[in-house]
C-alpha cells in the first residue's frame, strides 16, 4: 500500500491509471478506518479516537515526494500519510486505537500513546542506529498543538550541517544533507507561538523543510475567524516569501480536494526543499473534517447547513472519485466494487487486531482461573472466593487490570494461610505483575542506567590555576576536535564565544555551523536539538540561563524527555542542554526551578555540578551515553580558579554517584551546585564549635544517588540536613524523599532529618536581596548548631 513518486509524463497511461486507483484504494481504506474507528470508541471497545479523515488526498501528494531517508514531524491527522508509505496497516491502525502493548501489534507507541500519533523504528533491539537512509521515518508524534514544529526545525536543519561540515560519519543518517524534513499542522494551531517561532527560524537558517497546513477553517468548535488574521495563514505570511533579493520561503496555496494540482504542488516543494534548502509552506485549503475534531463530540452541533452541505460536495475523497470519473480512469461500477472489497478488509483488520490485543490476555485469565480456584478449595474463605472465580469466569473480554485486581482483592481472604495452592497463586500474582508494569513502564531511560567508570582529572607540578571557564572552553575544544558529530548554539554562543566565554575563541576555529549564535528563541533551539539529535549528531543546545529553560521547558517534558519511552525505545535524541544558574542576584537570573524541572523532566539527566572541571567531565561521560541531558553550570563560577587537567576531554564525572568532599563523624550535610560551596566554608566554620559536619555533593539529582552511598554516611553520623537553594519543598524535598524511602535512612536516625532551603519568594535584587532570600553561610551554621544543641543541650548550649 505505497504511493511511489511517479508522473503522468514519465510513465504509461495504464501506469498512471493504475497509481491513480491505488491512490484511492489508500485513501478509501484510510476512510474507511476513520469512520468504523469512531464507532469502536462509541460502543467502548477504544478511549478515545482522533482521524484523518478528510485529509487523505493531500497526504498521497505528500507521500509521493517523500524519499528514503526524509523525515516526517506530524500532526494527529496524519494517517493516510503512514499508510501510503507503508508504515501503516489496518491492523496496526487498530492496534493503535485499542492500546495494544505488542510493538510487533501496534509499533507506533506499544499502547503508550492514542491512536494517531505515529513513528517509525530508528533503533535496532540493542539501541543502536538503524539506517536510516533505507527507510522513510517519522519522528514520533506528540499531542499538544504545534509541539512538533520545534523538532522539524532540526530535523531539517540536520542536513543542511551533514551538507556542510566535514568529517561527519552520514551513512546512516544523510547523502549528502539531500533529505527533507516534512512538517504538518492544523490551521488552528498556527496561533501557537512554537509554529511562529519555527516558522520564523526555519527562514533565517534556510533549511529543508515542507510545512503543510491542514486548513478545515476550525480548530475543534472555534472558527478560523477566531483564530487567524484576515481567517489566513498564507496570507498573513506573505512577507515570508522570497524574492530575488532576499531569502525567505516558498509560499505555496492549494485546494485540498484537487488530486493533481497537488501531486504538482507537492514535487514542487520538495525539489525546492531538497535542492536549495529553502523551507517551503503548503497552505492546503479548503479540507473537510466530516466526523468534527474528535470522538468527543459532533461536528453538527457548531457547523451551518450551507458548510456541512459543502463539506459533503467538498470532501477530498468524492472529489478523487468525481475526476477519476470524468477521465475514464475507471466506472462507477469498478469504484463501488472497489469500495465494497475495502469495507470488509477494514472489518477483518479490525477484527484480526481486536482478538490479537485480547488472546495473551484471555490464556493469562486462562492461568488465574486454574491457581484461583485451586486455593479457593483450599482456603477456610472458599465463600468468600468463589464469587471471584466466577467473576472471572464470566468476563468475556478481559482487560490486564481486571485479573489483577481480581487477583489482589482474592488475597484479602488468604491471610493468615499458608499453602502450597497459596503460594503457587502468589507466585503467578508477582510474575504477571511485573511483567505487565514493565510492558508500560520501560524505556523511560536507556533499559538501565549505564554505570560510568570515574575517570579522574590528572595534574601535575605544572597544572596551573585558570579562570574555571577556560577549562570548560577548552575542554570543549577538544569534543569538538575529537567529534566531528558535535556542535554548540544558542543566544551568544558564537561570536563572543558566550556570556562567559566559556566557547571563546570556538567558533573562528571550528566554524559557524559548529559553534553557532541563534535568535532569541529557546523552545526552537530545544527543537533544533532535539531534531538534530534523532538524525544521529551529538548536539549541545545551550540555554543562556536557568531561568530561560521555562521558554524551553513544554518541548523539554512533552517531547525529548519522553521520546524513548512514547516509542517503546524505538527513538532517541540524546540531546545536551546546557545552561548555567544558582545564586546570582536578582528575580529573574537566580531563581531556582529544579523541583518544577526534576518532576517535568523525568527520562533526561538533570546534573548539577560544583564547579567547571565537574560540569566538563559530565560533558565528555554524556557523549559516551544516549540519554538526554540538562546541566547546569554554575553561574557565579565561571571567574573562580580551578587547576587546568592534563586530561582533556578525557576525565569523566560520573552520573548518579555523590561525591564525599569532607569527612564528619557528627552530621552529614547533602547539598549540590553553587550552595554547596558554602556548606564546605561552614562545615570549616563549625569545626571551631567542636561539630565535624560531613559534607556530600549530589552532583546528579537524575538519577540520584544509584550506589546509595548517603545512607552510609548517615549510618555514621545519625543526622541529616539537607540544604537547597530551591523553594521549600522543592528540589530539597525530592533529595529526602530518596534518602528517606529509597535508601531507608530512617533506621539510623537519631534527630529529625531536616532540610534547609531558599524563602518561598524569588530571591531579591543585590547582594542582600541574595543573603536574606537564600541559605547562606550563618543560616547553615545556625541550623545545624541547633541540631546538634537538640541532641546534646550540654555539650551545644542554646545559640540564641
Amino acid at each position: 500500500m505505497q504511493s511511489e513518486t511517479q508522473t503522468k509524463d514519465s510513465i504509461s497511461f495504464e501506469d498512471f491509471k493504475s497509481q491513480v486507483l491505488e491512490d484511492y484504494k489508500i485513501a478509501v481504506t484510510s476512510r474507511e478506518c476513520s469512520l468504523l474507528g469512531r464507532r469502536e470508541v462509541l460502543t467502548g471497545k477504544a478511549k478515545f479516537g482522533i482521524f484523518g479523515d478528510g485529509k487523505e488526498v493531500p497526504q498521497l501528494a505528500m507521500a509521493k515526494a517523500f524519499k528514503k531517508g526524509d523525515f516526517r514531524s506530524g500532526y494527529y491527522r496524519d494517517q493516510t500519510f503512514m499508510m501510503a508509505i507503508n508504515e501503516l496497516s489496518i491492523s496496526q491502525f487498530f492496534a493503535g486505537l485499542y492500546a495494544d502493548t505488542n510493538i510487533e501489534h501496534e509499533p507506533m507507541s506499544g499502547g503508550r500513546q492514542m491512536g494517531g500519533h505515529f513513528t517509525t523504528h530508528s533503533l535496532n533491539e540493542d539501541g543502536t542506529w538503524k539506517n536510516l537512509m533505507q527507510q522513510k521515518n517519522s519522528s514520533a508524534d506528540i499531542s499538544p498543538t504545534a509541539g512538533q514544529m520545534p523538532r522539524l526545525l532540526g530535523l531539517a536543519q540536520a542536513s543542511k550541517i551533514y551538507r556542510n561540515v566535514e568529517g561527519i560519519d552520514a551513512e546512516k543518517f544523510s547523502d549528502k544533507g539531500n533529505e527533507v524534513a516534512w512538517g504538518t499542522i492544523g490551521n488552528a494551531s498556527t496561533s501557537e507561538g512554537h509554529f511562529w517561532e519555527t516558522v520564523n527560524a526555519a527562514g533565517v537558517l534556510q533549511v529543508p523543510m515542507v510545512l503543510s497546513v491542514w486548513d478545515d477553517e476550525y480548530g475543534i468548535s472555534v472558527h478560523a475567524k477566531y483564530q487567524t488574521t484576515k481567517e489566513n495563514i498564507s496570507e498573513i505570511l506573505k512577507g515570508f516569501q522570497r524574492d530575488e533579493d532576499n531569502k525567505g520561503y516558498e509560499i505555496i496555496v492549494v485546494n485540498g480536494w484537487d488530486y493533481v494540482a497537488l501531486v504538482e504542488a507537492y514535487e514542487k516543494a520538495a525539489a525546492i526543499a531538497r535542492n536549495e534548502h529553502c523551507p517551503v509552506l503548503i497552505h492546503v485549503k479548503e479540507l473537510t473534517q466530516p466526523q468534527g475534531h474528535s470522538t468527543s463530540g459532533s461536528h453538527e452541533r457548531y457547523k451551518s447547513e450551507d458548510r456541512l452541505a459543502w463539506e459533503k460536495e467538498y470532501d477530498c475523497n468524492a472529489k478523487l472519485r468525481e475526476w477519476i470519473l470524468q477521465n475514464d480512469f475507471s466506472t462507477a461500477e469498478e469504484l463501488d466494487a472497489i469500495e465494497k472489497d475495502i469495507k470488509k478488509e477494514v472489518r477483518e483488520g479490525k477484527k484480526e487486531a481486536w482478538n490479537s490485543y485480547l488472546e495473551p490476555t484471555r490464556n493469562k485469565q486462562k492461568e488465574l482461573l486454574k491457581v484461583l480456584t485451586k486455593v479457593a478449595k483450599s482456603s477456610s474463605n472458599k465463600n468468600f472466593l468463589v464469587p471471584l472465580v466466577n467473576e472471572l469466569k464470566g468476563n468475556k473480554e478481559p482487560l490486564k487490570k481486571d485479573l489483577v485486581s481480581i487477583a489482589r482483592r482474592s488475597l484479602r481472604y488468604l491471610i493468615g494461610e499458608e499453602s502450597s495452592e497459596k503460594t503457587e497463586f502468589i507466585n503467578w500474582l508477582e510474575e504477571y505483575s511485573e511483567t505487565t508494569q514493565e510492558e508500560y513502564s520501560s524505556h523511560l531511560y536507556s533499559t538501565k542506567f549505564p554505570e560510568t567508570e570515574e575517570v579522574k582529572p590528572v595534574y601535575d607540578e605544572e597544572s596551573k590555576e585558570v579562570d574555571a571557564r577556560v577549562i570548560l572552553r577548552d575542554n570543549f575544544d577538544t569534543i569538538f576536535s575529537n567529534y566531528p558529530e558535535t556542535l554548540i548554539f544558542g543566544e551568544d554562543s558564537g561570536e563572543i564565544g558566550d556570556v562567559n566565554q566559556g566557547l571563546e575563541g570556538l567558533q573562528k576555529k571550528h566554524g559557524k555551523l559548529r559553534v553557532a549564535d541563534v535568535g532569541i528563541r529557546e523552545a526552537t533551539i530545544l527543537g533544533q536539538g532535539i531534531g538534530m539529535a534523532m538524525r544521529g549528531l551529538r548536539p549541545i543546545a545551550e540555554i543562556q540561563y536557568l531561568d530561560y529553560v521555562m521558554y524551553a521547558l513544554q518541548t523539554m517534558s512533552d517531547d525529548l524527555s519522553t521520546l524513548q519511552y512514547r516509542t517503546k525505545g524505538k527513538q532517541k535524541a540524546p540531546l545536551i542542554v546546557r545552561t548555567r544558574g544558582h545564586r546570582l542576584e536578582g528575580i529573574w537570573h537566580s531563581g531556582s526551578q529544579l523541583g518544577g524541572l526534576l518532576n517535568l523532566l523525568r527520562g533526561m539527566y538533570v546534573l548539577v555540578p560544583r564547579n567547571m572541571t565537574k560540569a566538563a567531565g559530565f560533558y565528555n561521560t554524556l557523549l559516551e551515553q544516549d540519554v538526554p541531558a540538562l546541566v547546569i553550570e554554575c553561574l557565579n563560577g565561571y571567574r573562580l580558579k580551578e587547576r587546568m587537567p592534563k586530561n582533556l576531554g578525557e576525565f569523566r564525572t560520573p552520573i548518579g554517584v555523590v561525591e564525599t568532599v569532607k569527612e564528619g563523624a557528627d552530621i552529614t550535610l547533602v547539598s549540590y551546585g553553587s550552595t554547596l560551596r558554602i556548606v564546605e566554608q561552614t562545615a570549616q566554620e563549625l569545626q571551631e564549635v567542636g561539630i565535624d559536619a560531613e559534607v556530600i555533593d549530589v552532583q546528579s539529582l537524575l538519577p540520584f544517588d544509584l550506589n546509595h552511598d548517603i545512607v552510609k554516611s548517615v549510618e555514621k553520623t545519625n543526622r541529616l540536613l539537607v540544604i537547597d537553594e530551591d523553594v521549600p519543598g522543592g528540589a530539597s524535598s525530592y533529595i529526602l524523599q530518596h534518602i528517606l524511602e529509597e535508601q531507608n535512612a530512617y533506621r539510623y536516625l537519631d534527630s529529625k532529618p531536616q532540610t534547609l532551603t531558599a524563602k518561598e519568594h524569588r530571591p531579591a535584587y543585590g547582594t542582600d536581596g541574595d543573603y536574606f532570600s537564600k541559605p547562606s553561610a550563618e543560616d547553615i551554621f545556625e541550623k545545624v548548631y541547633a541540631i546538634m544543641h537538640e541532641s546534646n543541650p550540654s555539650e551545644y548550649p542554646k545559640l540564641r
